[in-house]
């Protein structure tokens, strides 16, 4: 039995195992199943498999926490972030250009090390327990996220390297990478994303080096928790930390977008820093949230090893900078390989200016689909994510236009309207009509909706 229990958690937490391991009795699997289920808190599974889910050279056993498409499998490994001229490296070429040349240490080298290379394949414990995120907090839901099996998953974020990052030791650093999460589909969302998180720590002679008389205050007390600081730390710090992170946010964004612009800060809350902040600014007369930022919770800080230092950190999207800096309309066209749209961003300066040209827009074309919903376990996201499997980029956009409740049966049902349009190419009748059609057999089967078709 110890064997055995061996290989379960091998297999659970990531271990490469050979294909003669794979071969376990079903018992073993059903063993497995019961483990797993015992360690993970949360939301109820509804689907079950035996298979594994092979990533980036490695092998999960997949359980009935597994929601990761192939869809989405075929995504992992492009790196549009380090593909040289295309929009979202130009926005990190710039972001980490400006980090280099103003923050620098001893003899002019760079203060902040860039990561933008990290795999995305994460624990739950790095995605969410480390950064303190609770056990019933709504961002865990497995409608939400794409897991492997109930102790891995795709990163929903970069700030799923923060701990390990400063348990290394390091004060200062950005990472860079694609994020996976479960969502609705429209011109400005993709359940493959990018993201940069930045994070900066000091200890107390570092944040209070250009104070007069620094030495007499103190990163830490033993207080209490109010609106606009945490229990642990002096209200002196906290204002200084306040005043860096703001004043290193407004530089970025002004390098990014020009003199001139206008910028307010909204409070907001996010669980692993406090007080926490979003940044928007006024760009064409419209206000937009373009990051967000806050002081790191010191319980976070203190668990990776830096007890004796506080820390700020931020996170931004790429495709949302890249979309209002060269006024890109659809999220899909970052992942185009049509070089009328690649070739605009090849430009012999990081920093010039481009405004992107459309190409000719093909004409969509409209189904709609309507279905009584099952009487339990239906999400949205599940039918989004069918959706974009099956439809892939010749989706544009599904909305749901009618809610319907029977007066006696009180059955519920749907209405969605999908729009179809291929960036490169004018769509047919009948090759919507093929999609359309295994939409709602899809639907039906693996979803357990009456269509009404």
């Amino acid at each position: 039995m110890a064997t055995l229990k061996s290989l379960i958690q091998r297999i659970h937490f990531g271990k490469i195992v050979s294909p003669r391991e794979l071969l376990v009795t079903r018992a073993a699997r059903e063993l497995s199943y019961l483990w797993c289920r015992s360690i993970t808190s949360g939301f109820a599974a509804t689907t079950s498999t035996t298979d594994t889910v092979e990533i980036l050279g490695k092998a999960y056993l997949a359980d009935n926490y597994t929601n990761v498409t192939k869809k989405i499998l075929s995504k992992v490994g492009k790196n549009l972030h380090n593909q040289k001229h295309h929009p979202l490296w130009l926005i990190k070429e710039r972001v980490k250009d400006h980090f280099y040349k103003q923050y620098t240490g001893r003899f002019r080298a760079p203060l902040f090390s860039v990561y933008d290379d990290l795999p995305p394949v994460v624990t739950v414990e790095q995605n969410f327990d480390r950064l303190l995120i609770p056990q019933d907090h709504p961002s865990r839901k497995k409608g939400d996220n794409y897991y492997l099996n109930c102790t891995h998953m795709l990163r929903a974020h970069t700030s799923a390297h923060q701990w390990d990052l400063m348990h290394s030791g390091l004060d200062a650093f950005l990472v860079v990478g694609d994020v996976y999460r479960r969502d609705q589909i429209d011109s400005t969302h993709y359940p493959v994303f990018h993201q940069m998180e930045g994070v900066r720590l000091f200890s107390n002679h570092e944040l209070f080096s250009d104070v007069h008389d620094g030495d007499s205050f103190c990163l830490f007390e033993d207080g209490h928790r109010t609106p606009h600081k945490q229990e642990t730390h002096t209200m002196e710090a906290v204002k200084f930390m306040e005043y860096s992170l703001k004043q290193a946010l407004t530089k970025l964004v002004v390098h990014l977008f020009g003199d001139g612009l206008e910028i307010r800060w909204v409070n907001c809350y996010f669980p692993f820093t406090h007080p926490s902040f979003e940044m928007e600014i006024n760009f064409q007369g419209e206000w937009m949230e373009v990051l967000g930022c806050g002081v790191m919770e010191q319980q976070l800080v203190n668990s990776a090893g830096a007890e004796n230092k506080i820390g700020w950190a931020f996170g931004l999207g790429l495709e949302r900078l890249a979309m209002i800096l060269y006024g890109i309309p659809d999220i899909r066209l970052f992942w185009s390989e049509d070089e009328r749209f690649l070739k605009q961003f090849c430009v012999p300066c990081i920093d010039d200016k481009i405004q992107f040209q459309p190409f000719s827009k093909y004409p969509p074309v409209i189904n709609d689909i309507s279905f009584w919903l099952p009487s339990e376990k239906y999400s949205e996201n599940d039918f989004y994510d069918l959706v974009r499997t099956i439809g892939g980029d010749m989706v544009e956009n599904v909305s749901l236009i009618d809610e319907y409740t029977h007066p006696k049966t009180k059955r519920v049902s749907h209405c969605y309207r999908i729009t179809y349009q291929h960036l490169e190419r004018t769509l047919t009748q009948k090759e919507v009509n093929s999609i359309h059609q295994a939409i709602e057999e899809s639907a039906a089967r693996e979803l357990g909706v009456e269509g009404r078709f």
